[in-house]
């Protein structure tokens, strides 16, 4: 059904439907950016940068300059951008996204981004919003832990038992990382979900008895990295990806007050910005800085018992907070080495996804795919940010959670599963989408899927659904075509 609104606040949207691009490139500078940054704010945290870290201390002043650069979003989660956007310069598309934007009789106006969360601003965002079809808002203490819609109990019989096989495995002096594939698929206990992660990315060997040599080393390293690099990030050469990754990270999930504490996202500053400046094919590109989230938060697991959302991470002793922040920039380096060619230069991995996902559909789905057709809506106007953050900003954090359990015990599982999680998705709406009849009811739709209340039940059922897919098609590349 498409979405019903007040009388005469239904939004305009004016020249939505863009002429399809004759190349790629073309169809990246038709759009313009629907945000700009003040750049007296960006010289003001560039002249006084927050220490060197090492100390992992988080300063009242860099608190300061984090709320200078516009750290505070709307209390509605998941906001949508606007369906203007057409994925213009695919890293402004990422921007974009990020941005909050409004539409107000069909002009997109800038947020006040320098605002506190308070009372007062939440229900200002809300009243304002009040005429556009968003998804429900999240409570500011989001939960992040399983669960499911359902509300089963957390460790039933069969869940022990599956624990005890994952402890079994992980006690072997040598792992048998095959079966430990076999067994993460259908999902990791909480309980020895860290140590799996580790090894399931490569960050840790399959010996028993190497694993705390191996940690060590590459702890060791990363902090040699941060001495040897950053207080380089206010240098000429290095300042812009800095100010990107200053301004992205108080973005990261903001309803989540974990990921608003200044010592959190001092982590993220560093993870970032020393991957940057060692991948410089890439550099940093907005988006990446989702993919830290679920390595962080399952690793403070291993400290937490419950209620991570909440956790104060300074209250952690220093070694500890070192070794998470270490582990998670490895790992992380692990999945980004499998899907590099998303970032670098133009995109091309993302642009190849989006067009295999065109194709897939189209076949398997044939009434979708001309729907899309008949009101001239381009998979990259969705699908790019299903790309580029992996689902991250269409699921819950702990739905991401449970899907990457999967996706590391998948051969390839970052790089060529997630198209078939996609298009599973894609399909899950199809009633949604066939029964709005307008551009901008699908755009707004496909921007702001529901699925605010999923847990472990939709994704296995959703992994489930890819996987079919997967078979019925992965080795048979002549069914994509006609």
């Amino acid at each position: 059904m498409s979405p019903q609104y007040p009388k005469d606040t239904k939004p305009k949207f004016n020249n939505l439907k863009s002429k399809k691009a004759s190349s790629f490139h073309e169809f990246a500078r038709s759009t313009n950016d629907a945000w700009d940054i003040d750049d007296e704010e960006d010289e003001d945290f560039l002249r006084n940068p927050s220490p060197t870290p090492l100390g992992l201390h988080s300063s009242t002043q860099n608190q300061q300059q984090q709320n200078e650069a516009g750290h505070t979003e709307s209390a509605v989660s998941h906001k949508p951008s606007s369906p203007v956007t057409q994925a213009g310069n695919l890293q402004n598309v990422q921007e974009e996204e990020d941005a909050e934007c409004e539409h107000v009789n069909g002009k997109v106006i800038k947020s006040s981004s320098d605002a506190y969360l308070s009372t007062s601003s939440v229900r200002s965002t809300l009243q304002k919003q009040q005429s556009l079809p968003v998804r429900p808002i999240i409570p500011l203490v989001a939960r992040i832990s399983d669960q499911n819609a359902s509300g089963a109990p957390p460790m039933t019989v069969r869940e022990k038992s599956r624990l005890d096989k994952f402890r079994q495995l992980l006690a072997s002096p040598n792992t048998d990382l095959e079966e430990l594939r076999k067994h993460s698929w259908s999902g990791i206990p909480r309980e020895v979900r860290p140590i799996t992660w580790r090894l399931l990315s490569g960050y840790l060997p399959a010996n028993k008895e190497r694993r705390e040599l191996v940690l060590k080393r590459k702890r060791d390293e990363y902090f040699g990295f941060i001495e040897q690099y950053y207080h380089s990030r206010t240098d000429e050469h290095y300042k812009d990806t800095y100010r990107q990754i200053h301004i992205d990270i108080p973005r990261t999930n903001p309803l989540i007050p974990l990921f608003q504490q200044p010592a959190v996202q001092e982590v993220f500053e560093r993870i970032l910005f020393i991957w940057a400046i060692r991948h410089p094919a890439s550099g940093y590109v907005q988006g990446i800085n989702d993919l830290v989230t679920p390595f962080f938060v399952v690793f403070l697991s291993e400290f937490v018992t419950e209620d991570v959302e909440n956790f104060e991470v300074a209250a952690l002793p220093l070694d500890t907070q070192r070794n998470i922040e270490a582990d998670s920039f490895w790992c992380m380096s692990k999945l980004l080495d499998g899907i590099q060619d998303n970032y670098t230069f133009a995109q091309p991995g993302i642009q190849n996804k989006v067009k295999a996902l065109e194709e897939l559909v189209s076949r398997i789905d044939e009434d979708i795919h001309n729907h899309f057709k008949r009101y001239e809506v381009e998979y990259l106007q969705f699908a790019f940010r299903w790309m580029n953050n992996l689902l991250m900003r269409e699921l819950p954090l702990r739905c991401t959670i449970r899907l990457w359990d999967t996706y590391q015990a998948e051969a390839e599982g970052f790089s060529h599963f997630h198209l078939y999680v996609c298009a599973a998705f894609l399909i899950e709406w199809r009633k949604e989408i066939l029964s709005m009849i307008d551009f901008q009811g699908l755009l707004m739709l496909l921007q702001n899927l529901p699925t605010i209340h999923w847990g472990n039940e939709e994704v296995g059922l959703l992994l489930a659904e890819a996987y079919r897919l997967k078979y019925m098609f992965a080795d048979a590349p002549s069914h994509y075509k006609r």
